[in-house]
């Protein structure tokens, strides 16, 4: 109103006055969706992802490989902090597993929208007939829990196993048994952890990544929506994905979750998620 006033009696002051409001309006608004989408308990704390190859061979773990970078590119456009927890190099090429922890406000009520299985499909760079591949990675997100949840663990439930870790970090790394696995048996959660020199360290960031697993099966249990993908109980494969990248023959991200289809798909892999993330908040929120 004020706006088409100011146009009728050209007053470039009230224009300006006009259009300064009518952002501030828009911007509360967005606060205010932004504050409905991420009104989870947990939804402000810190993310643990934990990628795991699935089926399609070295395509597969190259995959997951890929899929790790999308997301570290993501959290570096938003500013987060990653810690590198645990990686899994492949024989040949990729990573069979990685896990770490992104690091800032929201992080894991935006990551949570990437919880399931992703699929690729392209020109294989590993077929030397050039043939057309599928392959599948499982990308599982927790809540980076604190202290003042109560989460029950028996210490006679647990496995704890110690080994030398494996990739890069000098001779010390590879010569101690400084990487720790602990194994919950009565749920068959696994954390692992090999970024400390000091297996005392990575014990306790198993830990926390074993409780943080537990929680988060503990929400789905009361809320009787057991998440597919996060139960570890659907096959990385055909049927269970949220998400598709097709690079060949034509080019084309779909989230089948939202209907969501974008055509940039070196951009979605660069870490362009906001646009997938959101409609699947939304649509979560109703």
């Amino acid at each position: 109103m004020l706006l088409e006033l100011a146009e009728e009696a050209q007053d470039e002051g009230s224009a300006t006055e006009a259009l300064t409001q009518a952002t501030r309006i828009e911007e509360g608004v967005a606060a205010m969706e932004l504050r409905r989408m991420l009104s989870g308990e947990q939804d402000h704390t810190d993310a643990l992802v934990s990628i795991n190859a699935g089926a399609g061979g070295v395509d597969a773990q190259d995959w997951a490989d890929m899929l790790r970078r999308m997301y570290y590119r993501w959290a570096e456009r938003r500013g987060y902090a990653i810690e590198e927890l645990d990686l899994q190099e492949g024989e040949e090429a990729g990573i069979k597993s990685v896990s770490f922890a992104v690091r800032g406000l929201n992080s894991f009520g935006y990551l949570k929208a990437e919880s399931g299985v992703h699929r690729l499909v392209r020109i294989s760079p590993f077929d030397s007939n050039a043939r057309r591949h599928t392959a599948f990675a499982a990308v599982f997100v927790y809540p980076e829990i604190d202290d003042s949840i109560e989460i029950d663990i028996k210490d006679e439930d647990l496995e704890v196993q110690t080994m030398r870790s494996g990739g890069a970090g000098g001779q010390h790394v590879n010569k101690t048994e400084s990487a720790v696995r602990i194994i919950h048996k009565p749920t068959g959660l696994v954390a692992k952890c090999q970024s400390e020199r000091s297996q005392h360290k990575n014990r306790s960031t198993a830990m926390k990544m074993l409780r943080a697993m537990m929680y988060a099966q503990k929400l789905r249990e009361q809320e009787a929506k057991i998440d597919e993908a996060n139960s570890h109980k659907k096959s990385i494969e055909w049927g269970s994905q949220i998400r598709s990248y097709v690079l060949a023959p034509y080019r084309l991200v779909t989230d089948h979750r939202s209907e969501l289809k974008l055509g940039n798909v070196d951009a979605v892999l660069d870490g362009d998620l906001d646009e997938f993330i959101k409609a699947y908040l939304i649509q979560a929120a109703g």
